[in-house]
C-alpha cells in the first residue's frame, strides 16, 4: 500500500479529542502570544517592559508558566534575566519550575540562572538547588559555588540541603564549600560533623587539605567542639597536612 494513504489511514483511526486538544493548545498560545505582544507594547518606554510583562501574565495564568515562558523565550532569548525576574516576581512558588525550564531552554548557562535565581528569591534556594541538579546531576559541586557565592547567608542551608540529599558526593561538596567561603570553615566543619558524625574523621582530613593547613587549629577545634575526641581530631588534622606547629601551638592554646 502507498504510504501516503497508510499515513491518511493512521491519522483518521486517531481519536478525535486528540485533534481537540491540539487545537486548545493551539488557540490557548496564539491567545497568550497576543496578550504577551500587547503588554510589551503598552510597557515600550519602560527599561523593564519584558520583566513586567511576563510578571502580569503569569499572575493570571500562573497554570500557564511553561507555556508564557516560551513564549517570551522566543521573542526576546537575549533578555532571559528579565524574565526569569519576571516570573518569579509574579508567583515565586514556581520558583522550581522557572528554573527548570530556563534551563531547558538553553538561552543562559546554568550559572547565570542560579545566580539570579537565587538573588531574586532566596528563600527558595533549596528549591533553585534541587532544581539546577535535577537538571545538571553531576555539576552538583559547582551548583553549590554559586548558590553560596550568590547568597552567602544561605550558605548553612544550601550545604545542609546538597549534602542530605547527595551524600554520595559529601566530601566533594564540603571541600567546594570551604574553598567558596574560607572564613566559615568552621562553622562548615561543625556543621558537617553534625549531619554526618561516622564521618567526622574523614570531614577534619578534608577541611584541613582543603584550606593547604592554613586553618588546621579553627578546624581541629570545631571537630572537638562537636564531639570528635581531641586524639582523632588531631590525626585526622594531620592526616589532611596539618603541621607539628599547629598541633604544638594548638596543645599551649589549650
Amino acid at each position: 500500500m502507498n504510504m501516503k494513504y497508510i499515513f491518511i489511514l493512521a491519522l483518521l483511526c486517531l481519536p478525535i479529542s486528540v485533534f481537540a486538544n491540539n487545537t486548545a493548545i493551539i488557540k490557548q498560545e496564539a491567545i497568550l502570544s497576543s496578550l504577551f505582544d500587547q503588554l510589551v507594547k503598552n510597557k515600550t518606554r519602560n527599561a523593564t517592559a519584558i520583566e513586567k510583562s511576563v510578571c502580569t501574565l503569569l499572575r493570571n495564568y500562573p497554570e500557564k508558566v511553561e507555556l508564557v515562558l516560551q513564549i517570551a523565550i522566543t521573542r526576546y532569548p537575549e533578555e532571559y534575566k528579565q524574565i526569569i525576574r519576571g516570573a518569579l516576581k509574579a508567583e515565586p512558588a514556581l520558583t522550581a519550575d522557572v528554573v527548570e525550564i530556563i534551563l531547558n531552554s538553553q538561552v543562559a548557562n546554568i550559572n547565570q540562572v542560579i545566580s539570579i535565581a537565587i538573588t531574586e528569591e532566596p528563600a527558595y534556594a533549596q528549591e533553585i538547588i534541587n532544581a539546577a541538579v535535577s537538571q545538571n546531576p553531576d555539576d552538583i559541586e559547582n551548583i553549590v559555588r554559586v548558590a553560596i557565592t550568590t547568597e552567602p547567608v544561605m550558605a548553612d542551608s544550601v550545604i545542609d540541603y546538597a549534602m542530605r540529599y547527595h551524600p554520595e558526593k559529601l566530601l566533594d561538596i564540603l571541600t567546594t564549600a570551604i574553598k567558596a567561603l574560607p572564613n566559615q570553615v568552621a562553622n562548615i566543619v561543625r556543621n558537617t560533623i553534625k549531619l554526618f558524625p561516622n564521618s567526622a574523621e574523614a570531614v577534619v582530613s578534608t577541611a584541613v587539605y582543603s584550606t593547604n593547613g592554613e586553618k588546621a587549629r579553627e578546624i581541629i577545634t570545631s571537630a572537638i567542639n562537636s564531639g570528635l575526641p581531641e586524639q582523632q581530631a588531631t590525626a585526622a588534622a594531620i592526616d589532611g597536612g596539618a603541621s607539628n606547629e599547629d598541633i604544638a601551638q594548638l596543645n599551649n592554646e589549650r
